[in-house]
């Protein structure tokens, strides 16, 4: 697995702290900046669909899988309960957040809140995509306070609420959560086999199409129910996913007893016959044969001086019958000799 390095996760980490508090600034971030409420005002939330794309997308997404595979360490049985704690949290205040959106709806011009609802999640995805592009771009906060500003109308505020979007509210949530307590119980399997990086960039890809649809509704255009951006996240998991990669592929190829041919890795032929003669003795009735040309040089042996040359070949300059000179020049010789 490829840890994800992007800068902004890199300066959440060292603002929070922990893989906890971290993964919960993450999926706490959409009621925080904005981005939420600006989805349920623009009426992303009224299909399944729109429930189902907004749950894994932001709540969930590549930042919280990065979290849970990357930083998060311990058991399954921990980081489930650690996911559930943090949804303790995020499904009521999305609730409660979703319950004032008719309050917004009433003094909002709707038609262009939505615009810059749907901005909000093009700047996101660009940021996601790319951090040097995301230096460039405001803050979802800005975007959304520009929104509000431009499409402010005092004269239709009255303070409303409906069931329908605090169940909405809290079943987005709820997906999010979902998702990221699949993420933690899948880990063990997950973990060196997902591409974090290819995969938050497929995750800014789905964003982007589900920003469309927002943006180019006043021309008609990409207005479908199909799930066209959990269609994108499902080819992009497909992609980021490589079920031969990850510690468990391939971790004993180097573990003794694992060589070829049933070697037990100590460098000792089994297949010696009686086994009687030490590790390097020559059998017997075997030739010895040439060293491998990669063999290093033997060191120079002892210089001997013609005397005793002589004397070793019995008082005559001529060597022993049968022996060769050793100072004889011989082109026949190895060079290693």
């Amino acid at each position: 697995m490829s840890v994800s390095r992007h800068p902004i996760a890199l300066r959440l980490e060292r603002q929070v702290g922990s893989a906890t508090k971290l993964l919960a600034t993450v999926m706490v971030l959409p009621l925080i900046d904005g981005i939420f409420p600006a989805l349920v005002v623009a009426g992303v939330l009224s299909t399944a669909t729109g429930v189902v794309e907004t749950g894994i997308l932001i709540f969930g997404g590549s930042a919280t899988a990065a979290v849970i595979l990357a930083e998060m360490d311990g058991s399954r049985r921990e980081m489930a309960t650690s996911v559930l704690l943090i949804g303790a949290v995020i499904v009521p205040l999305a609730a409660l957040e979703a319950a004032f959106a008719p309050t917004f709806r009433g003094f909002l011009n709707l038609p262009v809140f939505e615009r810059f609802a749907g901005l909000v999640i093009l700047t996101i995805a660009a940021k996601t995509a790319s951090s040097e592009i995301g230096e460039y771009l405001p803050s979802p906060g800005i975007i959304i306070s520009l929104g509000l500003v431009a499409s402010f109308e005092p004269a239709g505020f009255a303070v409303e609420t409906s069931p329908e979007y605090v169940l909405a509210g809290a079943a987005a949530a709820g997906v999010g959560v979902a998702f990221a307590l699949s993420i933690a119980l899948l880990s063990p399997h997950l973990r060196g086999r997902v591409d974090i990086d290819r995969f938050r960039f497929g995750s800014a890809v789905a964003l982007g199409v589900l920003a469309l649809p927002i943006l180019l509704g006043p021309f008609d255009l990409m207005q479908t129910d199909a799930p066209v951006a959990l269609a994108v996240l499902a080819v992009t998991t497909l992609f980021a996913y490589d079920p031969n990669a990850g510690p468990a592929a391939g971790a004993d190829d180097d573990a003794p007893g694992d060589g070829p041919d049933g070697d037990d890795g100590d460098g000792v032929d089994d297949d010696d016959g009686d086994g009687d003669h030490p590790v390097g003795e020559e059998s017997d009735g075997a030739t010895p044969t040439d060293p491998p040309l990669d063999a290093p040089p033997s060191p120079p042996g002892p210089v001997v001086d013609d005397d005793v040359a002589v004397l070793a070949n019995g008082g005559d300059g001529d060597p022993a019958d049968g022996a060769s000179d050793p100072f004889e020049d011989d082109d026949s010789r190895a060079p290693w000799l």
